[in-house]
């Protein structure tokens, strides 16, 4: 994955929750510790690589101790993309076979604000880094929000980025001033962060082989 410009250094990796606990609970075969040891792992061979996951508060019996270690979790791996939710008890499972879903819905929905709160603070540092950089974005359309004026699309992290929709050059092609199309791969020069979203400047029209030959290298630099 790192060696194939061609796959998206993006991967999801759900932690389900930060309690080796309630992990034995949900019977799901791994701790706090092997999991952080993995994170580590890879980004040690992929330093920059987007990671996502899936959260769930309030599984049966979890303690705020508990739902504490997840919101460490969550603030230590540092997510570029995470799905969260508060548990629901589903027939025919381990759980509903042998525990009580005993959290009540009001803990269950404060638990979830702030697993929510604490991707928010993590991530935004996460798309700040971002500034100044030229990041290869993958065009998925016009941007609803400004749907005249700008496009969208992602990064190879999943990072939403946007930009003005003008006629921009090619990297190496000789086809005159264009406006990019959907599908296409463009340099975009990143110049803000909503910590939700990134926008930029869009430098040209590309190819995947042709960025990570040409500009991968220099826009790891600038970011370092």
């Amino acid at each position: 994955m790192r060696d194939r410009y061609n796959v998206c250094q993006s991967i999801h990796l759900p932690a389900q929750t930060g309690s080796t606990t309630v992990l034995e609970r949900m019977r799901r075969g791994y701790t706090r510790e092997a999991y952080l040891d993995l994170v580590q792992k890879i980004r040690d061979i992929i330093p920059d690589v987007g990671l996502s996951s899936d959260f769930i508060c309030g599984f049966c019996g979890e303690t705020e101790e508990e739902h504490a270690d997840t919101l460490t979790l969550i603030r230590a791996v540092g997510y570029d993309m995470a799905y969260m939710f508060a548990y629901s008890m589903r027939e025919r499972t381990h759980a509903h076979r042998n525990y009580v879903d005993d959290v009540p819905d009001g803990i269950k929905q404060r638990r979830l604000t702030e697993l929510i709160e604490a991707f928010r603070e993590s991530t935004g540092q996460r798309y700040d880094s971002q500034i100044g950089t030229v990041q290869l974005v993958l065009v998925e359309g016009p941007n609803k929000r400004a749907p005249e004026t700008e496009l969208v699309g992602k990064s190879d992290r999943g990072h939403r980025v946007s930009f003005l929709n003008v006629p921009i050059k090619h990297s190496f092609e000789a086809d005159g001033l264009q406006n990019p199309k959907i599908g296409d791969f463009v340099e975009v020069n990143i110049l803000k962060s909503t910590r939700a979203s990134l926008f930029g400047e869009a430098v040209s029209r590309t190819s995947l082989s042709f960025f990570y030959k040409n500009c991968a290298s220099s826009s790891a630099t600038a970011e370092s």
